[in-house]
């Protein structure tokens, strides 16, 4: 028997005289509920990977913080002695930090560039939703 009058090959629903209304509605229900578990799953897979990437963005720029900032102390004062000889010890040390200025800048613009290309949106399970809504909308009809 079909629904009021579709024609056969419309692609409705069709309902046998075996199946209730309550089976279809159970039958929706445990494929909606997979679908969310499937789409969750994904989400996670997804910001998974993008946590991985801004974790080691941020253990990078931490580290060269680190290193930069014991190499900046140990030949900071290597270099306003080695200045030392040649002018007042004050201007010796305006140069080293005008110096250390300049590295600093570089190596957060790196660190930022890197941050930056994380992507928090999970991209994919966003089109995934868009489609199963789609579907969801054709099982409804």
């Amino acid at each position: 028997m079909t629904v009021s009058g579709s024609p056969p090959d419309s692609g409705r629903a069709r309902l046998s005289m075996d199946e209730s209304v309550g089976e279809l509605v159970s039958q929706l229900t445990t494929d909606l509920g997979q679908l969310t578990r499937q789409e969750l799953a994904l989400a996670k897979a997804e910001l998974q990977t993008e946590a991985k990437k801004a974790g080691k963005g941020a253990g990078m720029l931490g580290g060269a913080a680190f290193a930069g900032w014991l190499m900046a102390l140990f030949l900071s004062f290597t270099v306003m002695w080695a200045l030392d000889e040649a002018m007042d010890l004050i201007w010796a040390a305006l140069i080293v930090a005008a110096i250390w200025a300049v590295v600093a800048a570089v190596l957060a613009a790196k660190g930022r560039k890197e941050l930056q290309e994380v992507n928090p949106k999970p991209d994919e399970t966003v089109e995934s939703l868009k489609e199963d809504a789609k579907w969801l909308k054709t099982r409804k009809s």
